[in-house]
This record gives C-alpha cells, sequence and structure tokens, in this order.
C-alpha cells in the first residue's frame, strides 16, 4: 500500500483497501439516536440540581449551542467536495476564513476575561499565521495531501487546529495583578521586555501543558476522538494511529505559535513605549459577544440622542 492509499480511502466514497471492515457495517445514525443519547445530558443537570451549582440554563444552552454548531458545520462540509476548480479553491478559503474569523471571537470575547483595546486583531493575526504554517507543513509533507488545501483534508485539521485555545487569559490576568511589580521594574529602569518577560513565559508555558499533558496520557489512558472516528468508519487501525499523531503534531505547534503571538502583542498594547502600564486600554469581559454587541448598540443610540440633544439645544442659544 503506498503513503497515499490510506488517505485516499478516508476520503473516498466507498473505496475499501484491504484488511479494512466493511464499510456497509458502520451503523447509519438518524436524529433519533442523538435524542437517545441527549437523555444522558439528564445527569448533568440532575447533578447540578442536586448541589445547587446553578448550571441549568449553561447546560442547556451548551447543548443546544453543539447540536446546532454542528450540524451548520456539516452542511458547510457536505457541498462541493467532490468538486475541483478555482470555484472549489475560493469556497475552502472561504470556509477557512469563516472557521478562524469564528474561533478569534470565540476566545476574544467569551473565553477571554479582559480585553485590550486591539485583542480581536492580534488573536486574528496570531491564529491565522499559526494554522497556516501548522496546516501546510502537515497536510502537504507529512499527509501528503495533493493539493494540500484539499476541502476534505484542509477544513477538518484546520477546525482541530482552531479548538485548541491560546493563553491570553493568563497573560492579561497577570499584567494586571502584577501591576505593582511592573511599575516597581519600571521605577528601576528595567525595559518592557525585562519588565513583561516573567508574565509572558508563564503565559506561554500555562497555554502549552494542557497540549502537552494530552500528549501524554494519549494511547496510554484516552484514545483520542479522531482516531476512535477513523476505527469506526473501517480504516486501519496503524493508519489511524499514525494520523492522530501527525494531527497531534500539527496541534502543538500551531498553539505555540498563535500563543507567543498573542502573548507578546498583549504585552506591546498594555505596556507603551515609556514603560507604562496602560490599564486604561483594558475592559473586563461581562456576558460574551452578545453582551458586546448589546453595549454597542446601546452606546450608538446613547450618542445619537445626545448629538440630537446638541442639535436642539443651539437654536434656543442662538435665539439667546
Amino acid at each position: 500500500m503506498t503513503t497515499m492509499e490510506p488517505l485516499n480511502f478516508l476520503l473516498s466514497n466507498g473505496t475499501e483497501p484491504p484488511n479494512c471492515r466493511d464499510p456497509s457495517q458502520t451503523p447509519h445514525l438518524e436524529w433519533y439516536n442523538v435524542a437517545i443519547a441527549s437523555s444522558l445530558i439528564i445527569v448533568n443537570g440532575a447533578v447540578s440540581l442536586a448541589f445547587g451549582l446553578g448550571l441549568e440554563a449553561t447546560l442547556v444552552i451548551s447543548t443546544l449551542r453543539c447540536v446546532i454548531q454542528l450540524t451548520l458545520m456539516g452542511y458547510v462540509l457536505k457541498p462541493g467536495h467532490d468538486v475541483e476548480g478555482i470555484a472549489q479553491n475560493c469556497r475552502t478559503f472561504a470556509r477557512a476564513v469563516l472557521l478562524i474569523l469564528l474561533a478569534a471571537i470565540e476566545v476574544v470575547f467569551n473565553k477571554a476575561k479582559h480585553r485590550h483595546q486591539w485583542m480581536f486583531m492580534t488573536v486574528l493575526t496570531g491564529m491565522l499565521g499559526s494554522t497556516v504554517v501548522a496546516s501546510y507543513v502537515g497536510n502537504a509533507f507529512a499527509i501528503q495531501a495533493h493539493p494540500w488545501y484539499q476541502a476534505r483534508t484542509y477544513i477538518p485539521t484546520l477546525g482541530m487546529l482552531l479548538g485548541n485555545s491560546i493563553g491570553l487569559n493568563s497573560a492579561m490576568t497577570q499584567l494586571l495583578e502584577r501591576r505593582e511589580h511592573l511599575e516597581l521594574y519600571f521605577a528601576f529602569g528595567a525595559s518592557r521586555w525585562e519588565a513583561a518577560r516573567p508574565v509572558c513565559v508563564e503565559a506561554i508555558k500555562l497555554a502549552l501543558l494542557p497540549t502537552l499533558n494530552q500528549m501524554s496520557i494519549m494511547g496510554l489512558i484516552s484514545i483520542p476522538g479522531m482516531m476512535t472516528g477513523q476505527i469506526l468508519g473501517g480504516a486501519k487501525i496503524d493508519d489511524a494511529v499514525r494520523y492522530q499523531i501527525i494531527i497531534m503534531f500539527m496541534i502543538t505547534a500551531s498553539c505555540s505559535i498563535a500563543t507567543v503571538i498573542a502573548v507578546l502583542s498583549a504585552v506591546w498594547v498594555m505596556i507603551d513605549g515609556k514603560t507604562r502600564l496602560r490599564v486604561d486600554l483594558v475592559t473586563k469581559n461581562k456576558g460574551g459577544v452578545g453582551q458586546w454587541a448589546w453595549d454597542g448598540i446601546k452606546d450608538t443610540i446613547k450618542k445619537r440622542k445626545e448629538g440630537r440633544g446638541e442639535e436642539e439645544g443651539r437654536p434656543l442659544l442662538n435665539g439667546r
């Protein structure tokens, strides 16, 4: 079997290599199967009610988001996978940009407790750069997909890379908590990097530890989801193992690059050229992206009302 045969099997419609399970044996799942599995969520709700955790609303919202988002993802991935040409490539890159944009919004407005003025653009840049580098090296050279941006391999791989959060929350929190220490360093003539280096080191370390811990227990204690899915789909176990290893290396590299870019950008924005900690550029996330959008609408309405009040008051002043 050549290098590309496992990939062609995983991406084909019913082509079966030797020593693989008959695809017809894979169970066809309907929505009533999902409904049966959803009864397991009742366990979480019962625990929340029994201990007074107050997570009932969060549990319902998370469950609905999971179902809706994965269903929409299926519709995004389904059309045009077997079509080649410029139109298909444009659709693939459009889907990739949409996924990266949604991931940046999730990190900045939902996961991070604090955000600085340019945080969205820096996170978007970090995610874009890290995923492009990791996905290109992984798909083009390790998996040897041709072309490397083939929709069936590139979009799922990109989704797994974006699923790992970056350590912005830690960097922002430590910059705020160590404000007195930073100002003391600045008073003794420390440069921006000399004062912020411990914060950067700790933030990057905290961001990489979850991925490294996941790699250390993978295959010994837990079986990864991607490997499980390939085995259930009928792929050879050896091929599924190698694909999982490649994906984990891609995830680790992507997480490292994105974290470094985001953390250094946060330090650069919050500490200006005069070695001052710009706390005034930091805002606290209160209710996620929905609350941010609602606050923006209220601010716009308020400014318009103030502008109308000034315009109505001008004739009275001119009359006087």
